[in-house]
């Protein structure tokens, strides 16, 4: 029984933990996006982000150009490295 125990904590924090801080990590990054701000959607597509609409934002790509995509597709442009 202690042995069953122990292996639950250790799934939990190994596992479980870290996903569910990840999500709250990339949730409160998309609530605090603002008009203006540069993203990437999941395809790779460099945008600026216009504004929310309920599970969507509308976002250009270019001058005149607003796509209307998924929040949940949207992250932080990466950062380059520099040799």
């Amino acid at each position: 029984a202690m042995v069953l125990c122990r292996l639950s904590h250790q799934f939990y924090l190994f596992l479980i933990k870290p996903q569910s801080d990840k999500a709250k990590k990339e949730q409160a990054y998309r609530d605090s996006l603002k008009a203006g701000d540069r993203l990437m959607t999941a395809g790779g597509i460099h945008v600026s982000f216009v504004s929310r609409d309920g599970a969507y934002a509308i976002v250009e790509a270019a001058q005149g150009v607003r796509m209307k995509v998924q929040i949940a597709t949207l992250q932080p442009i990466p950062e380059r490295k520099r040799k």
